[in-house]
């Protein structure tokens, strides 16, 4: 391909798309716009590591400032692209500049679900939403001195995690879920009571089954969250973690096919010529599944951009990685990798110490396992990813039985 790339979108997906055309040997120019001031940075340490103060800014970057001037890779920071001419192959961005390309990807990201009105704390002082650096950064100015009262809307992965880190700081914590048990919808009702238990046992008050009603505020500053049954919990601090949403926007405006997400086939093309997407944003063909999905964790974006820029060179593509994500609250450390959308109503095979939180949990629909988590066990996970993509008969018996290796079991599935 000849010609300029554009790359709309600033994070982990993007930067390792334009990190991948140039080992490709692309020698064409290369344009990333990203809307926040910096240069690309890796997401998840900010309800993590970064949020606790464990891991400095440079850490989190997913390149050193010298590479992009190094590998002629021009970065439009603090830009947002407001246009998308997909018939005349340009981009336009808001300070009037319009950039033509000959190929564009779009890894436009996601944003955090925002509550509705009324009583939803737009402009309050004391009420976080988590997705930036910046938001991470007030959050934890908010948290990190303790001796606060914090309510977390959202018994979620972002809302578990910035429970562990209030308090690790000392906070009083209240967390608020709809679901009977944290992550019921990914995890089950099992699983989602381990996680209840780790968080009751570091002093959480969950309040489960419950539905929030807004958020209360006195003079601009929030002061307490209602209940669906009218009770106001009090709160100097209040974290809403409530899910995300894809940006679509600039796709929908230029009528490209959305539907959750941006639409594209497996080799990451969107509905028109010489678009793609990747990341949070891309709702992706899954030769494996045999229907689209979306997938917003950090693993999909680092593995999607470099396929999306293999594609876009006329590489052959057929996308088709096994999701995986991660997490850490207090010292419970879990890796999961399979799809959860399959895993809804599978059965759960066991191996390890449940009581201990020392096991590997499998999800098996029929005879094949879907999903499967670790917690506290480690270098697994590539195993579990063979299970999963091998889609062949496995024994329970054998996968709940710790002196039958799990690279053993992945070989056989694949044969």
């Amino acid at each position: 391909m000849d010609g300029r790339i554009v790359i709309v979108g600033g994070g982990l997906a993007a930067a390792k798309a334009a990190q991948r055309l140039r080992k490709e040997g692309f020698a064409g120019e290369v344009v990333l716009v990203g809307e926040e001031g910096e240069r690309p940075y890796i997401r998840p340490p900010l309800s993590k590591d970064y949020l606790l103060g464990k891991e400095d800014r440079e850490q989190g970057f997913v390149h050193p400032a010298g590479w992009y001037p190094d590998h002629d890779v021009e970065l439009r920071l603090g830009r947002r692209a407001v246009g998308l001419d997909v018939a005349g192959h340009e981009v336009a961005l808001d300070d009037g500049a319009r950039l033509p390309y000959a190929a564009v990807l779009l890894a436009t990201g996601s944003a955090p679900r925002r509550l509705s009105d009324p009583g939803s704390g737009a402009g309050l002082t004391g009420v976080h939403y988590l997705r930036t650096r910046p938001d991470s950064d007030a959050l934890r100015a908010a948290l990190a001195d303790g001796g606060r009262r914090v309510v977390i809307v959202g018994a979620g992965w972002i809302g578990l995690e910035v429970a562990a880190a209030a308090r690790t700081y000392g906070n009083a914590v209240t967390v608020v879920g709809r679901e009977a048990v944290p992550l019921e919808g990914p995890l089950g009702p099992e699983l989602g009571a381990l996680f209840a238990d780790l968080h009751r046992e570091h002093g959480v008050d969950l309040r489960m089954s419950t539905a929030t009603r807004g958020i209360v505020a006195d003079g601009g500053s929030v002061t307490g969250v209602e209940l669906g049954d009218g009770e106001v919990v009090p709160a100097d601090v209040v974290v809403v973690g409530i899910g995300a949403v894809p940006r679509t926007e600039l796709a929908e405006a230029a009528g490209l096919a959305v539907d959750r997400g941006v639409v594209v086939d497996a080799a990451l093309r969107a509905s028109a010529p010489d678009v793609w997407a990747a990341g949070d944003v891309a709702s992706a063909f899954h030769p494996l599944l045999g229907h689209h999905l979306r997938v917003e964790h950090w693993a999909n974006a680092l593995r999607m951009g470099p396929a999306a820029a293999r594609s876009m060179l006329g590489l052959p593509v057929s996308y088709d990685q096994v999701p995986y994500f991660y997490t850490d609250q207090y010292d419970l450390g879990m890796e999961y990798t399979g799809f959860s959308d399959l895993a809804a109503g599978a059965r759960v095979v066991y191996r390890g110490d449940r009581a201990a939180r020392r096991f590997v949990a499998f999800w098996v629909r029929g005879e094949t396992v879907v999903a499967g988590m670790n917690v506290n066990v480690w270098d697994v996970s590539d195993q579990i990813a063979a299970l999963v993509r091998a889609q062949a008969p496995v024994d329970d018996a054998r996968l709940a039985d710790e002196s039958v290796p799990l690279a053993d079991l992945a070989p056989a599935a694949a044969g």
